[in-house]
């Protein structure tokens, strides 16, 4: 019998992608939830001693980091069931583009716009986020009045990556009271969103979001002009 476990955390989309493979795939796993602060967490320390960072699977003991990589583990690994990228060769290519472009290029100014405590900093953050969200609403494309990315009409390995955008996103500029995200200028962007978030398989399996604002509003730094800021 396979033995699969997850160290993760309830309010990291990292953890909460991989989760939703397994639950896609009809796996069976046990969650263990890291302890704060993450990096002192002894079993992440353990697991994963460079990144010190949730996720971590350990599929048979063997850990495995980086909810991407992850993520196409077990596609390969678990074969039979959905299967998570898309068949079509460029579509995976491009599944797997946009997937990193999320994750290394929107990732670093959300995280400076939530945690970092300088207004300018947040600032530049805002307006680079602003132009990488142009860039990905321009790939989305709409189909029969369904959204999905690449065309297919399912949900799949981009729409799990993008609860970082489709979810958390929203989320957080909620409880910094900041507007970036909005159907206005970002109209294929939100109703992508919105389709997803109307799918019950991925609605039940997303932590609610009166928990997760609960968070960010207690741990995010707060998008405020400081007194030793201003100009002189």
């Amino acid at each position: 019998m396979e033995e699969v476990k997850l160290l993760g955390f309830y309010s990291s989309p990292f953890s909460v992608r991989v989760e939703i493979a397994l639950k896609l795939k009809g796996i069976e796993y046990e969650f263990i939830e890291a302890q704060l602060p993450i990096k002192q967490c002894p079993n992440i320390v353990k697991y994963n001693p460079i990144y010190k960072k949730v996720p971590v699977f350990l599929h048979n003991g063997k850990p495995i980091s980086e909810s991407l990589v992850i993520l196409e583990y077990i596609d390969e690994n678990w074969k039979d069931g959905t299967s998570l990228l898309p068949k079509d060769p460029y579509q995976r290519a491009m599944a797997r583009f946009w997937s990193k472009f999320m994750d290394e290029k929107c990732l670093p100014e959300i995280l400076k716009l939530c945690y970092d405590s300088n207004y300018e900093v947040k600032v530049k953050a805002m307006g680079e986020l602003h132009e990488l969200l142009k860039l990905l609403e321009n790939e989305l494309i709409k189909d029969n009045n369904n959204i999905f990315f690449g065309g297919e009409n399912k949900v799949g390995y981009m729409e799990i990556v993008s609860i970082l955008i489709t979810y958390w996103l929203g989320v957080m500029q909620e409880a910094l009271e900041v507007d970036i995200l909005n159907k206005k200028e970002f109209p294929n962007i939100c109703e992508w969103a919105d389709k997803l978030m109307s799918c019950s398989f991925l609605k039940e399996n997303l932590p609610p979001r009166e928990k997760l604002l609960a968070f960010y509003k207690k741990y995010a730094q707060p998008f405020v002009l400081q007194n030793n800021e201003v100009s002189q």
